[in-house]
């Protein structure tokens, strides 16, 4: 038997308690967003082909189809698999889409249509159904309908493009920034959209388009000058353009350190006993360091070399400058702050084992959900096949005719 960590009140840390999603995305973007929503209560259906997610393959996989990747994004979810180019099988999705809140999809809306899975098809069968399609690119311009991946959106957007700026070489983020960062944009719209239908009571086509979505993102602070029309600015923030932004050599380590105000660079200049550099008026204040921010970090880096990690902690907590040792992926564990709030768990499974997750971060009244184990490929197939009221003999039906198939144990 697989254990669950405990859960406190359904009414302080489960508020989406009630709220039924029907997942059909794939890979990292719906799924991590699905997975923060069923985290605090909503039921989230994932509705899987015969082949299933394909992170269910990806990294390491102790088990068939329940690979690192997809263990990541897909805790406290119900698997359900259809093979939708069967009849059968959407007319049971159809059932499925009755009784849902919400259809969130990365199916693309050309082939959703050809599935009969048009908004107008599905706001025939429930008005009241919120849709949510995640997209690589807004319906109205020349990338429509093109496949995007996290790759293909940091390129677009000018992530890789920074990367060039501060090290000479286009890199792409290590990690799927465009896929987690729309993740947010894409639970954000199903919870902005379930409070426009309590006023309305109607239901709501949402797009969530990559690209647009991470370009927005880029250019928060990136627009920088060229807000100004005519006044010849540049794009890009120049703090944050420099190569000598990074994490700094300590004698025995590297520190991540940001004297940011007035106050901070005197008492920093003061500390290090450089009088020259706390009088020079390229440093004096926020716009003057910003002009000249590569040659104010080179110096900060050169002094930063010269003592210890734990020195410079101790020296910038005393004097109120932010700083934090680098840590590295294998050093989270340990951090003192994520055992403090036991940030990470362990749920037994009998196959797997023991199944280390992170913990939802959202707290309700100082507390957080539990979580459950991610699900098998098709763990919940009958389960919710009766829920949405098939009989028996209908469930059997769709079994023997492989438009759905059940997890065998």
């Amino acid at each position: 038997m697989q254990t669950q960590i405990p859960a406190p009140s359904p009414s302080t840390t489960r508020p989406l308690e009630g709220i039924r999603i029907l997942d059909m995305t794939s890979v990292m973007l719906g799924p991590y967003a699905t997975q923060m929503l069923g985290d605090y209560g909503a039921d989230i259906i994932k509705i899987e082909s015969p082949a299933g997610d394909t992170t269910r393959r990806t990294g390491p996989q102790p088990e068939r189809e329940m690979a690192a990747t997809f263990v990541g994004v897909n805790r406290n979810k119900r698997s359900i698999v259809l093979d939708l180019k069967k009849s059968s099988a959407r007319q049971a999705l159809m059932e499925l889409v009755r009784q849902a809140d919400v259809l969130i999809c990365s199916i693309r809306p050309q082939k959703l249509e050809a599935l009969g899975l048009s908004t107008e098809a599905l706001h025939g069968i429930n008005p009241q159904l919120i849709i949510v399609s995640v997209l690589g690119f807004a319906q109205e311009g020349p990338y429509a309908g093109q496949p995007a991946y996290d790759d293909i959106i940091q390129g677009l957007c000018g992530f890789a493009a920074l990367t060039e700026a501060q090290t000479g070489q286009p890199l792409y983020f290590p990690t799927v920034a465009a896929d987690k960062t729309c993740a947010l944009f894409a639970a954000q719209a199903i919870l902005m959209a379930i409070v426009g239908r309590l006023r309305s009571g109607k239901g709501v086509h949402v797009e969530v388009p990559m690209f647009e979505a991470m370009t927005s993102f880029t250019l928060a602070e990136h627009l920088y000058g060229a807000h100004f029309v005519g006044s010849e600015g540049k794009y890009g923030y120049e703090r944050l353009m420099t190569s000598a932004r990074r994490p700094y050599r300590t004698a025995d380590g590297y520190i991540c350190i940001i004297p940011y105000t007035d106050d901070h660079w005197r008492r920093f200049f003061e500390e290090v006993g450089d009088a020259t550099a706390a009088a020079d008026s390229r440093f004096s204040s926020i716009a003057q360091r910003t002009r000249h921010i590569d040659e104010l970090y080179s110096l900060l880096g050169r002094y930063v070399e010269k003592r210890t990690t734990q020195n410079w902690l101790e020296v910038c907590s005393r004097l109120d400058i932010p700083a934090a040792k680098m840590n590295r992926l294998e050093d989270l564990e340990s951090d003192p702050q994520l055992i403090a709030g036991k940030f990470f768990v362990q749920i037994s499974d009998p196959a797997l084992g023991e199944i280390k997750l992170t913990r939802p971060v959202l707290r309700f009244d100082g507390q957080t959900p539990g979580v459950a184990m991610p699900p098998r490929l098709g763990q919940h197939t009958t389960q919710i096949l009766r829920e949405a009221g098939l009989t028996g003999a209908q469930i059997e039906r769709l079994l023997m005719e492989k438009a759905a198939v059940q997890f065998e144990e």
